[in-house]
């Protein structure tokens, strides 16, 4: 880029960061990266424990998963008593059940060393902060738990989760901290911690420096992993044409670089295999 563009480019950044809600995932990062004030807010109201303590925050936090899918968890904090995934989705679809259900499980899958006691896993809660009322059930909030369906019994596994409906912003402390999430102004915002932290991010100089850093960094990113994915959508159209002329998948997969999964998908979706 020459000078004016990238001071196009930054304008339009700054224009950006105005516009930015707690409702955007990029925005919400930067609002609860290393900030324990902010998620303790957070989880009190929505666990409504006033006194509870956040001792550590990792937000887009990856926990790998060597046999499959690893997950990233948006806010990943921990208290005295377990573990919280905290999910903000402005997309319905990134809120499904069983994401929730699979998130909860590599937490489990990573919570305990080689031979500890099953007992040992901490409390886990996976919150989910959507922009609409996923369930549909007109209510500002669910706590969904696991129950005996015989008696109606908790089954108390110390597993829980929560979806917290954004569209709820009515005259309670989780209506006022939805309020919260979808303000672009500070100056509106009932909650002084956030307000304070958002105002920093988007009025101070510092911090939106930071800011307009951060969107280079995910600029640079997001046009990395475009370009990852352009290499192998080629090679994978190299091992299609390898496997018309009737090629070992062992071989394509020497000379592609790719697994043999992923030529064995890419041959079943051509009808080749």
């Amino acid at each position: 880029m020459n000078e004016a563009e990238n001071a196009e480019e930054h304008q339009k950044d700054l224009e950006r960061i105005a516009n930015f809600r707690l409702m955007d995932d990029d925005f919400m990062t930067a609002v609860f990266q290393g900030d324990t004030g902010c998620t303790e807010l957070l989880l009190r109201i929505i666990m409504d424990k006033p006194l509870l303590h956040v001792q550590r925050v990792i937000t887009q936090d990856t926990i790998k998963n060597l046999q499959g899918r690893s997950v990233r968890l948006d806010i990943h904090a921990y208290d005295e008593e377990g573990e919280y995934d905290i999910e903000v989705q402005r997309a319905d679809k990134g809120a499904g059940r069983r994401r929730a259900r699979y998130n909860g499980s590599i937490i489990d899958a990573n919570g305990l060393l080689s031979g500890e006691d099953c007992e040992n896993l901490p409390e886990v809660y996976i919150i989910f902060i959507t922009e609409h009322d996923v369930l549909n059930g007109n209510l500002p909030i669910y706590h969904i738990e696991r129950t005996i369906q015989e008696n109606a019994a908790v089954f108390d596994d110390g597993m829980h989760i929560v979806y917290v409906n954004g569209g709820d912003t009515g005259n309670t402390p989780l209506g006022r901290l939805m309020h919260d999430f979808h303000c672009t102004d500070p100056d509106e915002m009932h909650y002084k911690t956030l307000a304070d932290r958002v105002r920093y991010l988007k009025e101070d100089q510092e911090g939106v420096t930071a800011m307009c850093k951060a969107m280079e960094e995910m600029r640079k990113e997001a046009a990395a992993k475009a370009a990852a994915k352009a290499r192998i959508e080629s090679k994978i159209e190299d091992a299609i044409e390898m496997m018309k002329d009737h090629f070992s998948i062992d071989r394509i997969a020497k000379i592609t670089k790719l697994s043999v999964e992923q030529i064995t998908e890419a041959g079943r979706l051509q009808g080749l295999l």
